[in-house]
C-alpha cells in the first residue's frame, strides 16, 4: 500500500483529508503529463491527461467541501508526504508518442489503483464512518473504472496509433 498512515488510528477528518490528496496527487501528475507532452491536435494523449486532470479536480472539490463542512479550517495532519501514487499514474510512464489508447490504458490502471486501495484498506479501518467513506470512494473509482472502459470501447482504431514525432519539434543539439 502505498500511504505511511495507520488506517486503525485514522479518524475521519483524516480520511477526507487522505481522500483529497489522493485526488490532488492525481491531478498534478496529469497536469505534469498534459504540460510534458503538448497538445498536438485534439483527442491526443495530452487531451486524455488534461481531462483526467479536470475530473481528479473535480472529484477532490466536492470531497474538500464535504472536509470543510465538517471540520472547518482545522488543520490538516496528514500531507501529501503521507502518501505515493495512490491513485496517480506512475510518473515514468508516459513516451512523447504515446497513443490517446495508450494514455487512456494509463488512466484506467490509475483508476483501478485507487480502487484497490480503498478496498485494501478497508481491512484496516476500524470506525464506522471511515468504512463508509471508504466504501464510497471504492465503489466511484469502481464507477471510474467502468466509465474509462466505456470511452476506450468507443475509440477509433486511429487511437491505437503512437504519434509521429516531427523533427523540428526535437531541440538542437
Amino acid at each position: 500500500m502505498n500511504t505511511r498512515l495507520d488506517f486503525a488510528k485514522m479518524d475521519l477528518m483524516d480520511a477526507l483529508d487522505l481522500a483529497v490528496l489522493i485526488e490532488f496527487e492525481a491531478y498534478q501528475r496529469y497536469k505534469a503529463f498534459t504540460e510534458q507532452l503538448g497538445h498536438r491536435f485534439t483527442g491526443d494523449a495530452a487531451s486524455v491527461f488534461a481531462s483526467m486532470a479536470e475530473n481528479e479536480a473535480k472529484h477532490g472539490q466536492s470531497l474538500e467541501a464535504r472536509r470543510k463542512a465538517r471540520f472547518g479550517a482545522t488543520p490538516r495532519k496528514v500531507t501529501l508526504g503521507d502518501l505515493y501514487n495512490v491513485e496517480a499514474p506512475e510518473e515514468a510512464a508516459i513516451t512523447s508518442r504515446m497513443s490517446a489508447m495508450q494514455a487512456f490504458q494509463l488512466a484506467l490502471e490509475s483508476e483501478q489503483k485507487a480502487h484497490d486501495f480503498y478496498d485494501e484498506a478497508l481491512k484496516y479501518v476500524t470506525d464506522p464512518e471511515i468504512k463508509s467513506l471508504f466504501a464510497e470512494l471504492r465503489d466511484e473509482e469502481t464507477e471510474h473504472v467502468a466509465l474509462v472502459k466505456e470511452i476506450m470501447a468507443k475509440l477509433p482504431a486511429s487511437a491505437a496509433q503512437e504519434v509521429e514525432l516531427d523533427e523540428d519539434e526535437l531541440p538542437a543539439l
